[in-house]
């Protein structure tokens, strides 16, 4: 770590974290809680909306991806910061009368873009966060007004054929045709079979909450969940055989491979942060056409790619994410913990280029937008409930 101007810095370096013989230990996310968006975007903090896998099967293939864009029901992008997942962990510890024990609380989102922040796709693909300490906890969210600028420039210099709003609607449309509302067997053939006529929404969500450990650190963040295999187990803690369903071109030829194993890295992380064992890759052409479905195994992507590290068909490597996340977790809590004043607010960049972290105070006191006065509140009350009485 070196400082200057009250900024402090923390390098990525690649080639020491490639060479590591051992991997930072890692527990397995387990749901404590969950939450869901209903079909206006309401928070319920229920199970409502799980949708279960189910694949699109000839003759119903190939599709259109592109079919309905035009009546897409779109939640417009906002700021949400860190809210429903608040709201959700404090419901939760209104059953228990205890805090959960995490050290970090922030959206799967961000924990994905620090495992990924060693291999970043080109020189903007950075990124800023807020955090705040409380209750020796660090609460993490993304800083968005960042993000919608980066992702306005990007949108702005985009000179393809087709817009980038209309391909990211084939991944929802992909997600429309690969499940279902209920089991198989409580679905008619009816719903099956006009899932290409329906209208297409992404204000539906369903969204897992988990406890983890990545070196030591325990972490609980929360993301959303794209579908089901079978049934979610009634033991709390009990693995879910959850389904994380991604579109992609169709590989035709070396190049293509190569960045399909480069996005590959991704799907990993979102999946391997919430324990999600299964990947749903819908292949599609240039045209938004999608072609076949393909399933893989997250435990064998990370498996295939040690296996294969010397071939030179992988441009990551999973122990170095995982390292540099817990590295970069245990240097953020060195920093902030560092300050005497243990309060405000503070602005995680990352800087694609140089592959270089850094870290300084943007709000001397408070906690900015990332808490709530609710979640705060109830926090307050909380640890005084649990205080010992005298007498």
């Amino acid at each position: 770590m070196a400082q200057n101007s009250n900024v402090a810095r923390f390098p990525i370096d690649v080639i020491r974290l490639t060479a590591a013989t051992t991997q930072a230990p890692v527990k397995r996310p387990r749901e404590f809680t969950c939450f869901s968006y209903d079909k206006n975007h309401n928070l319920r903090l229920d199970d409502s909306s799980i949708k279960w896998y189910y694949p699109p099967q000839p003759p119903a293939l190939p599709a259109n991806l592109s079919a309905g864009f035009d009546k897409f029901d779109k939640h417009d992008s906002q700021d949400e910061h860190l809210d429903s997942l608040l709201t959700a962990i404090a419901h939760h510890e209104q059953q228990t009368n205890q805090p959960i024990d995490a050290k970090f609380v922030t959206w799967r989102g961000m924990m994905t873009k620090f495992l990924i922040a060693p291999y970043p796709y080109d020189d903007d693909d950075g990124f800023e966060m807020n955090a705040t300490l409380f209750q020796d906890c660090i609460f993490i969210e993304e800083n968005w007004v960042f993000a919608a600028e980066k992702k306005a420039k990007q949108n702005s210099g985009w000179k393809g054929p087709i817009s980038q709003e209309e391909m990211t609607f084939w991944g929802y449309k992909f997600e429309t045709l690969a499940t279902i509302p209920r089991p198989w067997a409580e679905t008619s053939r009816e719903v099956i079979e006009n899932r290409g006529d329906e209208v297409v929404s992404n204000k539906e969500q369903y969204c897992s909450v988990v406890r983890s450990e990545i070196g030591g650190k325990v972490l609980c963040f929360g993301g959303e969940v794209d579908a089901i295999w079978d049934m979610k187990p009634k033991e709390p803690g009990a693995k879910i055989n959850w389904v994380e369903l991604k579109t992609s071109k169709v590989i035709q030829s070396p190049r293509d491979k190569f960045q399909f194993n480069k996005k590959l890295m991704k799907f990993w992380a979102q999946s391997f942060l919430l324990g999600v064992p299964k990947i749903v890759v819908g292949w599609r052409d240039k045209k938004g056409m999608l072609v076949s479905c393909e399933e893989y195994e997250t435990k064998e992507i990370d498996e295939r790619v040690r296996r294969e590290r010397d071939g030179g068909q992988w441009p990551w490597m999973p122990w170095v994410c995982v390292n540099f996340a817990s590295e970069i977790l245990d240097w953020i809590q060195q920093v902030i913990k560092a300050d005497p004043q243990q309060s405000g607010v503070w602005r995680i960049r990352f800087d694609a280029k140089s592959k270089v972290v850094e870290l300084f105070k943007v709000e001397e006191r408070g906690h900015g937008r990332i808490l709530t006065d609710e979640f705060v509140n109830w926090r307050t009350r909380l640890a005084s409930s649990n205080q010992p009485q005298d007498g």
